[in-house]
């Protein structure tokens, strides 16, 4: 784990090829092919840095929601636990936003499976509160508050932590109020 977060941390801030396995050896106390013990290279380091991140999101995501005790409950907890992500792991979402396209294709398609599972558990907790709306407009409205909520590589650190937790908490609640208000005035027109 320790060498998936040094790598995470220097692909954020110099890109997957500013970064080399030396670079990453260094920064974890070892040298570079002691890694090739653990990921046969670069890309297999960043397709399970990328996995591991989808795996933990979907099964917590998952966990949150069979926990809750109703779809507002569920609501609250995938917000607190997508929230808590997002201000602990600004690099993560850097690497994953510019550097998925350097995985292998298999590894790239599983990311995306999981993905896609983490955000349907938000769909269907949103269907719960807001039946009118339906399945596209729930999930385009989670992708939207993600990414809302995944602005903290650019927006954390100008406010404390609990002000920042707050601030991204009402804003995602006010835009996923909107869905529902929006949905009830196109259904009257």
């Amino acid at each position: 784990m320790e060498i998936l977060e040094a790598a995470a941390e220097l692909f954020a801030a110099r890109g997957f090829h500013g970064v080399s396995i030396e670079d990453i050896g260094g920064a974890v106390g070892t040298s570079g092919p002691a890694l090739y013990r653990h990921f046969s290279g670069k890309e297999a380091l960043l397709a399970e840095m990328l996995l591991d991140v989808s795996e933990r999101l979907h099964a917590a995501g998952a966990s949150r929601v069979t926990e809750a005790p109703d779809a507002e409950g569920a609501l609250e907890a995938l917000l607190t636990g997508q929230i808590e992500f997002a201000l602990s792991h600004p690099s993560l979402i850097t690497v994953h936003d510019r550097e998925l396209g350097n995985v292998p294709e298999p590894a790239r398609r599983q990311i995306r499976r999981l993905q896609r599972l983490y955000v349907e558990e938000w769909v269907t907790v949103l269907s719960e509160l807001y039946p009118s709306c339906p399945p596209p407009r729930l999930r385009a409205a989670t992708h939207a508050v993600f990414g809302l909520l995944n602005s903290t590589p650019h927006s954390a650190g100008e406010l404390p932590r609990e002000t920042m937790a707050e601030l991204l908490r009402d804003m995602a609640r006010t835009a996923l109020t909107a869905v529902q208000d929006t949905a009830q005035n196109q259904a009257k027109s």
